[in-house]
């Protein structure tokens, strides 16, 4: 797969003009701050003298940051009592960075909620699973279905930006840090409230009952005060811990929709750029059903320490939006360490491949108390600039010197992967019942991986996309790995995705549950089973690996299960060689103008490598440059970003010669990379 000159040329082409007309299934074809880049810091003023405001600032200034983030957990810093705010401190804040030319992202800090709100409102305080209420001993520990929280959530929200909706450092709006990873709540008024949301949603007690399935084991509702919060670490049916994780979803999004609304109120001009933490274990939330609805960029805290994991949640974050991606929070050293130098520089440099456009550490000053005193911000816990800083300025002037070249750039993705919250939760050991649990045996996330590294792998931009929620029509390739649960608006697009000339390739485990996370009791896969031409009717577990063969690749698994198939109208393209009448592992059949292939085991990538690659030239799929594994590389306006995620050194030839933008080093037939290394190579004769 290695490029030639002239291959390069050609993706170097394809690139560029899918750069200069990519639009989104949101319609915008700019953005705010379109052609800049940013790095800049979190920053806590709350935790700072004035004198030492001052000389933090300076620094900031001196190291090149151009954007800070502040405001975020810190309520009863901005309103010390129940509606008695004070907006001094900060607004010196604000006037100092507006001087040394940082720009400021201003944090509604809903989260977490002071403790006068907890003593004067306590509906808002946590109520255990056994009924115990809870001291607010750590962050979150808030019910954000409070309707007094979400008053005065508000009522902050509205009161800062209406504050500093014309302060000149303002450069955009955060809503209610990490807002996934709040706690849930098992109060008398939330039951009433969750009760409500099921009326809602299911209208009489017949439409719960048949979704409940409270036939089973005598637990059929009668009246509505039956009705519990179904515990979310279990025992209990399935169905109704689903339905508890989509309750305190549209909570989540509900709260984020007020601050939208004061946003757009008080301050339409700026974009909402918020911290989200849509796939926390606590809760979560839809996000990519609905984040249209309260984000101007998909934004996030990126902490990862593998590249393939890292490239899938800053793509998921992005979603089908035409604008890039914000690291609202970037791990500068580490837990109870002081990090390791170069990886921040690394990881910016590779979100920068994945449509990103600031990375902002975190945090500023290491801090001395509370929950995160050994987590190493870019000072050291005596004020003194780390080793850290200084990398970060250098990330700063780099990010100056290339953000004419290309960046941020805007990846225009042919191949797009499922995602949804709602599979996610009806299969997550965590909430599970233990039938489901030993059936699922791969974790959802584990398959999204070991689907998407492949085709990352192949330096191939990919959308990961709510699939009943997107326009499928764009894409060349649609990938769907374990999507246990699909509704009918999810069905529905594949189907007619794959009749109007689309290809579709779903693994195992994928389509077996309704929108009640109820077996169907039809053919599987579920609605789909004509599309794919086929029935899944038996499953196994082997104890050693399945082997067979791909488009001319062998293959040997490391996830044992599989599928029986039974084509009706699909045809075998490959089989297992290992198991007892060689039984398909892929199989495709044509509908419509398009096809749908279906895998028989669960993802993973030695067998979606070479099923991906014999389907690239026949889609007009055209891999990116050629790296070994753990190196990654994009085409950027002519000039080709590579970098190395691994410790080790390592050499990538290269079809013409170039110059490193970076290293200012002359390049030909091979390019080394350090460990951690990046280099933006320019080809020859290319200005």
């Amino acid at each position: 797969m290695k490029l030639t000159a002239l291959c390069l040329a050609a993706a170097v082409a394809l690139a560029c003009a899918g750069h200069a007309h990519a639009q989104s299934a949101d319609g915008h074809t700019d953005w705010p701050g379109k052609g800049q880049l940013f790095i800049g810091t979190c920053y806590q003023p709350v935790d700072r003298s004035p004198e030492q405001i001052r000389t933090d600032i300076a620094l900031m200034k001196a190291a090149g940051f151009s954007v800070v983030r502040m405001g975020d957990l810190s309520w009863d810093y901005f309103e010390p009592a129940d509606g008695v705010f004070t907006f001094k401190a900060f607004d010196a804040v604000m006037d100092q960075m507006q001087a040394a030319g940082i720009k400021v992202i201003l944090d509604i800090p809903g989260l977490p909620a002071p403790l006068w709100l907890h003593q004067k409102y306590p509906g808002v305080d946590i109520v255990a699973q056994n009924g115990t209420t809870l001291y607010p001993a750590t962050r979150y520990m808030d019910d954000i279905s409070d309707p007094d929280y979400r008053r005065l959530a508000r009522r902050l929200g509205d009161a800062l930006t209406r504050h500093y909706a014309h302060h000149p450092a303002l450069l955009a709006i955060g809503y209610d840090n990490e807002i996934g990873a709040s706690f849930m709540s098992y109060s008398e008024p939330t039951r009433r409230r969750f009760i409500r949301w099921l009326k809602d949603r299911y209208g009489g007690l017949a439409a719960l009952n048949k979704a409940w399935a409270t036939q089973r084991w005598s637990r059929r509702i009668s009246d509505w005060d039956q009705v519990r919060l179904p515990y979310v670490d279990g025992p209990g049916p399935n169905e109704r811990n689903l339905d508890l994780r989509r309750f305190w979803s549209d909570v989540t999004i509900g709260v984020l929709q007020d601050l939208e609304a004061v946003r757009k109120k008080n301050v339409p001009g700026k974009p909402a750029i918020s911290n989200l933490y849509d796939v926390h274990a606590n809760k979560g939330f839809d996000y990519l059903a609905t984040h249209r609805q309260y984000v101007s960029y998909g934004a996030f805290g990126y902490y990862h320490t593998e590249a393939i994991p890292g490239a899938f949640e800053t793509l998921l974050m992005k979603g089908a939006l035409s604008t890039p991606v914000w690291f609202n929070e970037f791990q500068t050293g580490g837990f109870a360490s002081h990090g390791v130098k170069g990886r921040s520089r690394m990881w910016a440099y590779f979100g920068l491949l994945n449509g990103g456009q600031a990375a902002l550490a975190w945090t500023f000053n290491t801090h001395l108390g509370g929950e995160e005193q050994a987590f190493w911000g870019l000072l050291d816990h005596d004020g003194t600039p780390s080793w850290r800083l200084a990398e970060w300025g250098t990330m700063a002037a780099e990010f100056r010197k290339i953000e004419g070249l290309g960046f941020p750039r805007q990846p225009n993705p042919g191949i797009a992967m499922s995602y949804s919250f709602e599979s996610r939760a009806a299969s997550a050991p965590k909430i599970a019942g233990n039938a489901v649990k030993r059936y699922y045996t791969t974790l959802y996330i584990d398959q999204k991986h070991n689907a998407f590294g492949p085709l990352y792998q192949d330096n191939l931009d990919v959308a990961v996309i709510n699939i009943g929620h997107e326009d499928l029509s764009r894409y060349k390739l649609l990938v769907i790995a374990g999507e246990y649960l699909m509704d009918q608006a999810a069905t529905d697009a594949v189907r007619r995705y794959v009749r109007n000339g689309g290809t579709v390739i779903m693994t195992a485990f994928s389509d077996k549950v309704n929108e009640t996370a109820q077996w169907y009791d039809t053919p599987l896969p579920g609605r789909l089973a004509d599309v794919f031409g086929l029935k899944t009717k038996e499953f196994y577990q082997r104890d050693e690996p399945l082997a067979g063969m791909i488009n001319g690749a062998e293959f040997k698994t490391t996830i044992n299960f599989y599928e029986v198939l039974e084509p009706s109208t699909a045809k075998v393209v490959a089989r297992f060689s290992n198991v007892d009448g060689s039984p398909p592992v892929v199989t495709v059949n044509s509908f419509g103008k398009g096809r749908a292939i279906y895998v028989a085991t669960p993802a993973q990538p030695s067998i979606m490598r070479p099923l991906y690659r014999s389907l690239y030239a026949e889609l007009g799929i055209v891999p990116g440059p050629e790296t070994p594994d753990g190196v990654f590389a994009r085409v950027v306006d002519g000039r080709v970003l590579y970098v190395n995620t691994t410790t080790e050194a390592k050499d990538i030839p290269i079809a013409a010669q170039g110059t490193g933008v970076l290293s200012g080093a002359s390049w030909k037939g091979n390019l080394h990379l350090a460990p951690y290394g990046v280099d933006l190579v320019q080809p020859a004769g290319n200005p």
